[in-house]
C-alpha cells in the first residue's frame, strides 16, 4: 500500500483567482417523518429545515437518532413515510447524478486505476466524451494527479477516500452528501480531508450535507449544525458556526469557543453529563 504525506490544510483545493458561479442546490425538508415498522415507532418525526445553495450543513447526533436515514432521504435512496424532500423545487423520488453520496467505505473497483474509478459516474451516465477533460481536472483538485494511473488498491485509506470524492465530483453534482466518510481514517488524515472537502465545496459552490457524531468535525466543516435528538429523531437545535476560514483548523480562541458551545448543546440534547473529548486533537 502506498503511503504519502498528506498536504496540510487546503493544499488540494487552492482558491482560484475568480470563483465560479455557485452551482449548489436549494434543499427544503418539509414535515418529514419516517417509520420502518409500525410496532417500532417513528425513526424521524416532523423534520423541517431549509439549506441554501452553496451552504455546508452538518447533521449532528448520537448513533440511532436517524441522521443517516435522513441523509438517505435527501439522496432519494429512501422515501419518507410522511412529508417530502424538495431540491430546487422538485420533490425527490429517486437518486440523481445531481445529488450524490459518499459513504464510510470508498467502495472502489480495486482492479481499476484512479482515473477509471473517478470516471465511473460519467461512464454510467453515457457521458464518455467528457472524461478526457473532466477527470484530470478533478484529480488535480483532490490532489491525486500524480496517482492517476495507479491501481486504487495501492493507495492509502485517505487517498482512496479522495478517489471516492473525485468520483462524486466528476459528474458535476449540485449537492454532495457525506455519511461519516472520514470516520475510519487516522486523526491527521481525517483533519486534512475535512478541511480540503470544505474548501473544494466552497470553491465549486456545492451544497454539502455531512452526517457526523463528531463535534470537532462539525465545527471544522459546517456553516450550520442541525443537532438531532433521539427516539424519535427530531431537530433539537439549528445553530450557525461563527468562524472565519483561518480559524477552522483548530488551535484558535474562536475554534475553542465554538467547539465548547456546540459541545454544550450536544451534551444537553444527548442527555450526557460528561461528554468525552474526541480523540482527533480538536483543540490543537
Amino acid at each position: 500500500m502506498a503511503v504519502t504525506q498528506m498536504k496540510s490544510t487546503t493544499s488540494a483545493a487552492q482558491a482560484p483567482q475568480s470563483k465560479p458561479s455557485p452551482m449548489g442546490a436549494h434543499i427544503a425538508v418539509k414535515g418529514l417523518s419516517h417509520t420502518y415498522r409500525k410496532h417500532d415507532g417513528r425513526v424521524l418525526e416532523n423534520i423541517d429545515f431549509e439549506i441554501n445553495p452553496g451552504e455546508i450543513i452538518a447533521l449532528l447526533g448520537r448513533s440511532g437518532c436517524g441522521k443517516s436515514t435522513l441523509l438517505h432521504m435527501l439522496s432519494g435512496l429512501t422515501q419518507p413515510s410522511e412529508g417530502e424532500v424538495v431540491i430546487n423545487g422538485n420533490t425527490v423520488r429517486a437518486p440523481s447524478p445531481k445529488w450524490v453520496m459518499m459513504f464510510q467505505a470508498p467502495s472502489l473497483y480495486p482492479w481499476l486505476t484512479v482515473t477509471k474509478n473517478a470516471a465511473l459516474g460519467l461512464r454510467f451516465s453515457r457521458r464518455n466524451g467528457e472524461i478526457a477533460a473532466r477527470v484530470p481536472e478533478i484529480l488535480r483538485l483532490v490532489d491525486l494527479e500524480a496517482f492517476a494511473d495507479r491501481n486504487v488498491q495501492e493507495l492509502s485509506g485517505g487517498q482512496q477516500q479522495r478517489v471516492a470524492l473525485a468520483r462524486s465530483l466528476v459528474p458535476r453534482p449540485e449537492v454532495l452528501l457525506l455519511d461519516e466518510p472520514f470516520s475510519a481514517l487516522d486523526a491527521f488524515t481525517r483533519r486534512n480531508l475535512q478541511q480540503d472537502v470544505r474548501a473544494i465545496a466552497r470553491d465549486l459552490g456545492l451544497t454539502l450535507v455531512i452526517v457526523t457524531h463528531d463535534v470537532g468535525e462539525a465545527v471544522r466543516m459546517a456553516d450550520r449544525v442541525i443537532v438531532l435528538q433521539s427516539n424519535p429523531g427530531r431537530v433539537a437545535k439549528d445553530t450557525r458556526i461563527d468562524l472565519a476560514e483561518d480559524e477552522r483548523g483548530g488551535g484558535t480562541e474562536g475554534f475553542q469557543r465554538e467547539h465548547t458551545r456546540l459541545m454544550g448543546i450536544y451534551s444537553h440534547v444527548a442527555d450526557i453529563a460528561d461528554m468525552p473529548t474526541e480523540n482527533d486533537f480538536t483543540q490543537i
